[in-house]
């Protein structure tokens, strides 16, 4: 497993460079200066240049892109624009705010998504696979802003159950910030259930046509120990697949979601650093968020030769 680990680290290293690459350059096509906004509104020349030869600004793109490249390496991000904060700063304060709603959107996707899918594939073609279908198109259609302004109507005016937004650190008030999070984590979990529902469907359909569930089967085994123990154990290889996808997802898509419910993490954060132009914070956000894909893909690959030990001498 080590040398295994070792090898698909080796392999996303470039990934990673041409991930740096294409973040660096998208920055450099974006309208605006950085250093006019730092400058304030009298925008003397004298500070411009100052401002320009302290942020390398006046060296051809490749120099800057060495700096960069070579500073991120050494966990230096760059100084936010707008705060004056180190950006690797910043996001540790925000990331752990996105990762605790990830996995709680996910338990929800989870608690949801494979359940109506093992469901909906055993009782293939009856009113429950209709029900379940719907409900995972419904699902996929009903946009997160919609579903969320909804709960919050509901939910937070009219029943005064839940707080309507905020949040509140887990480490302070554990109960408290439960009850700030589950809104939105129930608005982004839905979605990603019916993903998973249909997902876990199909995966199941297929096992279930396979001779070693019709062995158990005339084994005598119960039907609940046929389809956990031996249908849904083979089936999990593709839905650890878009799991660790959708995780990564979490983490650098939930903008709408977060901006709605005043929820101060990644999405926030990214979108305050675009309409500030605070490229430096834009960058880190975009680089440390495909490092996350990356590192949650190698996961999937360990994961895969955990549940299925053919693949171990692959």
């Amino acid at each position: 497993m080590l040398g295994f680990l070792t090898r698909r680290i080796l392999i996303a290293i470039p990934t990673i460079l041409l991930i740096s690459v294409f973040v660096f350059g998208m920055q450099k096509l974006l309208p605006g200066d950085p250093v006019l906004a730092m400058a304030g509104e009298e925008r003397d020349p004298a500070t411009l240049n100052f401002l320009r030869e302290k942020y390398h600004l006046n060296e051809p793109i490749p120099v800057q892109y060495g700096l960069w490249v070579g500073n991120a390496i050494q966990g230096d991000l760059g100084i936010s624009l707008r705060t004056r904060q180190p950006v690797l700063e910043l996001i540790g304060e925000k990331l752990p705010v996105t990762i605790q709603l990830a996995i709680m959107a996910l338990i929800v996707a989870l608690a949801i998504g494979i359940p109506a899918g093992v469901l909906s594939a055993y009782k293939k073609g009856t009113w429950v696979d209709w029900i379940a279908n719907i409900t995972a198109l419904s699902g996929l259609s009903i946009p997160n802003f919609w579903l969320g302004i909804m709960l919050i109507l509901l939910v937070s005016v009219r029943l005064g159950w839940l707080p309507a937004s905020g949040y509140v650190p887990l480490s302070e008030d554990p109960i408290r910030s439960l009850e700030t999070m589950i809104m939105p984590a129930f608005v982004l979990g839905t979605g990603l259930a019916a993903t998973l529902m249909r997902h876990t469907r199909s995966a199941m359909l297929g096992v279930l046509k396979s001779d070693y569930v019709r062995t158990a089967r005339a084994k005598g085994l119960a039907e609940n120990v046929v389809l956990t123990r031996h249908a849904l154990r083979n089936a999990l290889v593709p839905i650890v697949t878009i799991t660790t996808l959708l995780f990564g997802e979490l983490l650098g898509g939930a903008v709408l979601t977060e901006q709605i419910f005043t929820i101060p993490g990644f999405g926030k954060l990214v979108v305050d650093a675009v309409f500030n132009r605070d490229y430096a914070v834009v960058q880190g956000i975009v680089l440390c968020t495909g490092v996350g894909f990356i590192a949650m893909n190698i996961l999937a690959d360990a994961a895969y030769r955990i549940l299925n030990p053919r693949m171990r001498d692959a």
